[in-house]
């Protein structure tokens, strides 16, 4: 088997609270997958970083009289700490506030500037004049100018999907202090996304040859129809550039000029694995560089699809690196079919699940078996977790073990039989089985996977139910036969 080179990162949280369920999703599926390559024999790596700059942090750090990088540290180690209660396995957790980010983030402006992908302008933006800042686009909100729904943000809206700048918002009002806005002059940086439109439309709908042959697409189908309305619909520049105040990292040659938090934040990824490649003495300029025979997958919600399926492999591209291989978005997490809620009781931590005592690997199965490869929502109904839990996990898979450690333990000295007569017919016909499982998993069919697996338990059932250990324990002469059973 060819030893494939895999990079898998999840998105990464925002530095402003504790991790909840839909969190916990996307990390358990980006596990789940990057577990399984792992036990194939494959060199994957996982990594992820806490999201931490923009202007949401500057002002919860100023509301609360500590400093930005206070701030994040109480929140990372909240992160963290969810999720390794969770049992997900970073192979690096990281801060998009590094020295690393910082460096990859200028060297890469640098030579996107070199490239002539850079330019500057002076635009007209939104100005609080209470707080006397400029606003960033999430600290905007009014109606979207496409479809007039109220109280969105700034730069899109979640109810259509739209993509906008902050001055297209209707009747504007500022998330900080409530003032209405006033347009003032700034110069911008912008990103030449237009100039890159043929790149994406071959990327989107292009795949790559993996070492191993296989051709991986780069998007999902409904990943693609939405980049083709996207691309066919024109692509503007993209502001790149923010004004101080600003919790961030200053722009090379610009005073007082910072990155937007959607130009470093993605670097963040590659941030976290060069801190890990210098702890492994790993050849990080290798993952990246054009002909890579390397592979980077990065999981994702669709409600950042945007970014990471049109800006992000067109900055990787024009600054002289190797596209994404895949991107996998998924859908939203709602629980009892609607969309998480403080004021209902349906808003989940992370934190909060795990100390009602509950065991992590309950929820990993649930989502699991409601997780497929394509962007669909996933709901969390109360009553069918039980259900499926009781049923599947502990009526099913811990039955079988429950049913014959005990004899194994207390007869046979915790030891298996040395052979088995029925080996080739019971064992044989379930490892015929592995291909289907292996090939499910690896499409991200969890849901199909596990179909496939809880029908397995079931036919060891029904051999555990036709063979009676319980009745071969009581008989004599038939010590052999209950410990070939067990």
């Amino acid at each position: 088997m060819t030893t494939r080179k895999i990079l898998v990162t999840s998105a990464l949280p925002y530095a402003n609270a504790g991790l909840h369920l839909g969190h916990m999703l996307e990390q358990i599926q980006t596990d789940i997958w990057v577990r399984f390559q792992k036990m194939r024999g494959h060199e994957c790596y996982y990594v992820c970083a806490d999201d931490t700059h923009g202007a949401p942090i500057m002002l919860a750090a100023e509301k609360r009289g500590i400093t930005p990088e206070q701030l994040i540290a109480e929140v990372e180690a909240l992160h963290v700490a969810d999720s390794q209660g969770f049992l997900i396995g970073h192979d690096s957790y990281y801060s998009t506030n590094s020295p690393e980010n910082k460096e990859l983030a200028q060297q890469m402006y640098r030579a996107l500037r070199a490239d002539n992908k850079i330019t500057s302008r002076t635009i007209e933006q939104l100005f609080d004049p209470e707080k006397q800042m400029f606003l960033p686009d999430r600290f905007v909100k009014g109606e979207c100018p496409k479809c007039s729904a109220k109280d969105q943000y700034g730069d899109n809206c979640e109810v259509c999907g739209a993509t906008y700048n902050p001055t297209e918002l209707k009747n504007p009002y500022s998330a900080v202090s409530g003032a209405t806005p006033v347009l003032k002059t700034s110069e911008h940086y912008f990103f030449r996304l237009g100039e890159c439109a043929d790149f994406l439309r071959d990327w989107t709908s292009g795949n790559t040859t993996r070492a191993d042959g296989v051709v991986q697409p780069h998007l999902q189908p409904e990943s693609l129809n939405k980049m083709n309305e996207w691309i066919g619909g024109g692509l503007q520049d993209w502001d790149i550039s923010r004004d101080a105040p600003y919790f961030g990292f200053e722009i090379p040659d610009a005073p007082g000029k910072y990155f937007y938090v959607w130009l470093d934040a993605p670097i963040g990824y590659m941030a976290s694995f060069k801190k890990l490649c210098a702890q492994l003495n790993l050849d990080f300029d290798a993952w990246f560089k054009p002909d890579t025979d390397t592979e980077m997958y990065h999981f994702i919600g669709k409600d950042i699809l945007y970014f990471h399926a049109l800006f992000w492999p067109a900055t990787l591209k024009f600054s002289g690196m190797r596209a994404p291989t895949g991107v996998f978005a998924h859908g939203f997490l709602t629980v009892d079919g609607q969309k998480m809620s403080k004021s209902r009781g349906t808003f989940i931590t992370a934190k909060s699940y795990l100390e009602c005592g509950l065991n992590p690997e309950w929820m990993r199965y649930y989502i699991a078996g409601k997780l497929n490869s394509r962007i669909e929502d996933i709901d969390l109904n109360l009553g069918d977790f039980v259900a499926r839990v009781n049923s599947d996990v502990v009526g099913k898979y811990v039955n079988i073990a429950s049913r014959a450690a005990g004899f194994i333990t207390k007869r046979f000295g915790g030891k298996l039989a040395d052979s088995v007569e029925d080996e080739t017919r019971l064992l044989g016909n379930i490892a015929h089985e592995a291909d289907n499982i292996a090939a499910a998993f690896e499409a991200r069919e969890y849901a199909k996977a596990l179909r496939e697996i809880m029908g397995i338990a079931d036919v060891v059932n029904a051999y555990v139910d036709a063979n009676k250990p319980w009745e071969l324990a009581k008989q004599e002469g038939q010590e052999a036969r209950l410990h070939e059973v067990c």
